[in-house]
């Protein structure tokens, strides 16, 4: 299934008959059958007709509305679907103390192993480019932080560890960028606003890596703003950022090293504004936009369910397996571990 962006400036979202109509000032730039899609992103105001809308929700089409440089503005969905059964478990292990630390060991684990992975591939493939003493150590600081997860007795002390594990791992990042350093140089995660041009890639492809991760969670009835790790708070998805614990580092970090590495985003791809915020230009965001559906398309080998699916499958694979441990189908939870 695909995700329909529409980043074209002056651009209105219609629908006619069983299929959605693109236009900009006026003119049809694009028509596609809603079946062939999974979500469509906005960026812009321009606006969407109610048939859009309503064409959308009708087919589980997730309709997400962002503003030009990619912060969230509203999600428009049909109404929820699933087992009420499976959203009162839900409920109620997150009020449970033990059953949410248990959960959350399970995802920052996953989140600490493949930031590992990670270094070790740049330690393999570009040895003689970094400071490998220094990524080196980091790795055994994260092992370190690996074996603090599995002793941790309540949810305070990891998220701690989380905090710490975070430091270390992106303490890492700026020896991994091996192009224009000067202009990729990144100190360590800023998010509102990005305020360098590596923070401003991450940013927006945490938002795209968001967008498909709550979809999954909602479309195997899941209620996504209810987790384990990531507590309550109004208007945040808190299970869908539990679960992109599992797939930061392996689909959105080592896309944004992709593309500075192979200089398929250059810094004059970047515009600053007047309070410091850089955001991507509009046709760096189709180049991330695209290298983003690539790298959804390529298939590995599941390793819990060892099965070939497409790297874009991989929040439903897993908000599958979630959904199976709450119903008492499984005995455990196995997040993804990239391998």
């Amino acid at each position: 299934m695909n995700t329909l962006y529409i980043t074209l400036p002056d651009s209105y979202l219609g629908a006619k008959g069983e299929t959605l109509i693109v236009r900009a000032n006026g003119v049809k730039e694009l028509q596609v059958p809603i079946l062939n899609l999974e979500s469509v992103i906005v960026f812009g105001y321009k606006g969407v007709s109610p048939e859009a809308m309503s064409l959308c929700v009708e087919n589980n089409v997730s309709l997400v509305f962002l503003t030009p440089n990619g912060q969230f503005k509203a999600r428009v969905t049909g109404e929820t679907k699933g087992n009420v059964h499976l959203r009162r478990t839900q409920y109620r292990w997150s009020d449970d103390e033990q059953k949410s630390l248990q959960l959350a060991k399970r995802f920052l684990y996953a989140k600490i192993v493949n930031a590992k992975t990670s270094i070790q591939r740049t330690l393999r493939d570009h040895s003689e480019k970094v400071h490998m003493e220094l990524l080196e150590s980091t790795v055994t600081a994260l092992d370190q932080q690996l074996t603090d997860v599995k002793n941790s007795s309540n949810l305070d002390h990891l998220r701690g560890v989380e905090g710490l594990a975070a430091r270390y791992y992106f303490s890492a990042i700026d020896e991994q960028i091996l192009v224009n350093k000067g202009d990729f140089s990144f100190q360590g995660r800023v998010k509102r606003p990005p305020t360098d041009r590596f923070n401003a890639l991450l940013s927006f492809l945490y938002t795209l890596l968001s967008n498909d991760v709550t979809h999954a969670v909602e479309s195997v009835g899941l209620d996504a703003q209810v987790g384990f790790l990531h507590r309550d708070r109004s208007g945040r998805n808190s299970l869908a950022l539990d679960l992109m614990e599992e797939f930061r580092v392996y689909l959105a970090d080592r896309t944004a090293l992709t593309l500075v590495n192979r200089q398929q985003i250059n810094p004059k791809d970047f515009i600053e504004k007047e309070s410091g915020a850089l955001i991507l230009k509009d046709d760096a965001r189709k180049k991330v936009l695209v290298e983003w559906q690539e790298r959804k398309r390529d298939e590995i080998r599941h390793p819990f369910l060892d099965e070939k699916i497409s790297v874009g499958l991989l929040p439903y694979s897993q908000a599958l397996l979630f959904a199976r441990y709450l119903r008492g189908d499984t005995d455990d939870y196995p997040p993804f571990f990239w391998k």
